[in-house]
Formats: C-alpha cells, structure tokens, sequence
C-alpha cells in the first residue's frame, strides 16, 4: 500500500527539527546544560557536509562528533549547523546539514533517535522551509552511548 501522506518523511523532519531545537538551546548557552551531551553521527561524504579532507579520509563513509565541553562557535541554521571541534589539537570547521544525520544520542537522559540514510528532498524541505540546504570522538556505539535508548522509526511500521 502506498503512504500517500508520507508520515516516515514527516516524522523524520519533526525529529531532526528536535535536534535543531536542543543545538539552538545549546548556542544559546554555549555550553549544554548539566550533564546533557550529545553524540552526532552523520555521513561524512553526504551532499553539503562540510569538512576537512583529513577527516573524510580518517571517516570515509560515518564520523561521530561529541558536543559537550571543548567546542565553539556553534551556530544552528534551518538546515544545518557549524561548529569548531579539535582533532589531534587542531581545530576544524565542521557544517553538518541535518539531512546527513544518521543518530543523535543525549546519553544523560536516555534520548536518542536513528534517522534514514536517505532523505527524500521533500524531507529536506520539511527540514528547512527557507529552502537553505544546505580530537579523536568515540563512536556512538561506545559504551557511555549503550545505555541510550536509540529509537528506530522501523519498530512503529506494520509488518
């Protein structure tokens, strides 16, 4: 049967907007509240990512990235978000758009949500209605990132 309202598309965009949400809180602040963190994952070779070649050779196909302590100038856009995070003591310019997420995990309350690895354009524009498309981190399988309860859009869908 055919998902004529595309309900996977419009829950994946309401929940990359819950990420864009707790980023812009956390620029807000410049620091994440209490013991909030976050473990990124996206496609490191999506369409829009922007990173050091450096880093795409060492992530080839997923990288991770941690917001907690030693990051800065974290800026939350409609369809991505920049920030600088050191790698082996030098600082990067990361630009992640929201549509090359793969996971999202705040350990310190049990939230985390996977996301498709494809998103239809018309996600993306559910994402960004203005139409903007645009150190060594454990991974988030680590052991800190196990204890989060990471939700699968798969376990919702009738088989």
């Amino acid at each position: 049967m055919d998902d004529c309202i595309g309900y996977e598309a419009l829950t994946q965009a309401a929940m990359r907007g819950v990420v864009r949400e707790a980023l812009k809180q956390v620029a807000a602040n410049t620091a994440p509240p209490g013991d909030h963190h976050f473990y990124i994952t996206f496609r490191s070779r999506a369409p829009g990512v922007k990173i050091a070649d450096q880093l795409v050779e060492r992530f080839p196909e997923e990288m991770t990235i941690v917001v907690q302590h030693q990051f800065w100038d974290l800026e939350v856009h409609e369809g991505h978000f920049e920030i600088i995070l050191k790698f082996n003591g030098v600082p990067q310019h990361l630009s992640i758009p929201f549509a090359a997420m793969t996971r999202f995990v705040d350990p310190s309350v049990n939230f985390g949500v996977s996301f498709e690895r494809h998103v239809p354009d018309e996600a993306i524009d559910l994402i960004s209605p203005t139409g903007d498309r645009g150190s060594d981190v454990p991974s988030a399988s680590g052991d800190e990132a196990d204890d989060a309860t990471v939700v699968s859009l798969d376990h919702f869908r009738r088989k």
